[in-house]
């Protein structure tokens, strides 16, 4: 029996040590996926002429929020090849200032309106008080989901698959730590595609036998200057050398943890490794590229949604279906920071779309 008793334990270590291996295999296939060149444009190639004289509305979130600004100069270059005027909106990170830059676009009645990076359905009744006058509106980080949300009135909602981004930037996070990681999640509550993606990191990290998910920190992204430093080291002081991986749904967390990093004699490389799922801001690229407090980033390609926003809205105006169209997945690291579209500090693939949606739109 005894014997018996010894054999199973050790076809149960060796079953759990390949699940182990299988795992880290698997992520190691992701993220050698992920961090390839851009493949040539997949995206549309067919779609309505543009529409003549329209002006167009970018409501943002928070305009220091590199992504959501970085897109703001996708919508602006865009707009201007199509031929509309395009203005900008700044609701300065709060509530009530996203309700005021919005009441305020309704106002100067334009064709369309373009959420930028705050959530849809805390902000419904006031789409559907533009929708009501004839506004269109299309979305950019409006939802945890790409394409249309018709309950909302919203044409589509232009951003990558999230559970794709979740997935890469925890895998990334499982092959850097050799499926060890002991992972602190930063997230914000307050935008539903936050937190969304940043559960989806979580029940990745849970798929590695050998790692563990040491905090889920819920810290607004508009408060990251002033809490970040005392929330880092007291995560230094809660988990010390266990912190090895930092998982974040943004970039602009780490623009404020290295100093207390700094503070504690800790490694620039790393530990903790510090990987983010999005969006891939010029701060970020420039720690990568300099290994200093942050080693990877999933950035969506802001400019180039910039451009799809703007063709989605095209489409809404010419009463056609929203494109369909998710960019690839996409991981920035020290390797590849300098290849592709990663020369201007930005992730702009050299793919073709800006040649593709103006021949679309007869320009």
């Amino acid at each position: 029996m005894k014997r018996q008793t010894i054999a199973a334990v050790a076809l149960l270590a060796l079953s759990g040590s390949a699940h182990a291996q299988d795992s880290l295999s698997a992520a190691q296939a992701v993220v050698k996926a992920a961090t390839a060149p851009a493949a040539k444009w997949g995206g549309p190639t067919t779609g309505p002429k543009a529409a003549a004289g329209k002006t167009v509305i970018y409501v943002a979130a928070d305009m220091r929020n590199g992504g959501i600004q970085e897109v703001s100069d996708g919508v602006k270059e865009a707009g201007r090849k199509i031929g509309w005027t395009i203005r900008v909106l700044d609701g300065q990170g709060s509530v009530s200032g996203i309700q005021s830059a919005f009441g305020q676009a309704i106002a100067l009645k334009p064709e369309g309106i373009i959420i930028g990076g705050f959530d849809v359905v805390q902000n419904a009744s006031t789409i559907k008080q533009a929708e009501a006058q004839g506004i269109k509106i299309v979305a950019w980080h409006g939802g945890p989901k790409p394409g249309p949300m018709p309950q909302y009135k919203v044409i589509s909602n232009v951003t990558s698959n999230s559970a794709d981004v979740a997935k890469v930037a925890a895998d990334y996070g499982i092959v850097r730590s050799d499926g060890h990681a002991g992972v602190v999640i930063f997230t914000d509550s307050a935008y539903a595609i936050a937190l969304s993606k940043a559960k989806m990191m979580r029940d990745e990290i849970k798929t590695c036998p050998g790692c563990k998910v040491l905090a889920f920190e819920d810290t607004p992204l508009a408060d990251t200057s002033t809490r970040m430093s005392q929330l880092t080291t007291s995560l230094l002081q809660r988990f010390g050398k266990k912190w090895t991986t930092s998982l974040a749904i943004n970039d602009l967390y780490y623009d404020f943890i290295g100093p207390p990093l700094i503070s504690a004699g800790l490694n620039p490389a790393g530990p903790p490794v510090n990987i983010s799922a999005g969006d891939g801001s010029t701060s970020a690229f420039e720690r990568i590229r300099a290994g200093q407090y942050q080693a990877a980033t999933v950035p969506e390609p802001l400019l180039l949604q910039g451009w799809q926003v703007i063709d989605e809205m095209n489409r809404g105006f010419a009463g056609k279906p929203a494109s369909g169209y998710v960019a690839p997945v996409h991981l920035v690291t020290k390797q590849n920071v300098d290849l592709d579209g990663g020369r201007h500090d930005n992730y702009d693939p050299a793919n073709g779309y800006r040649a593709a949606y103006a021949k679309i739109w007869g320009n």
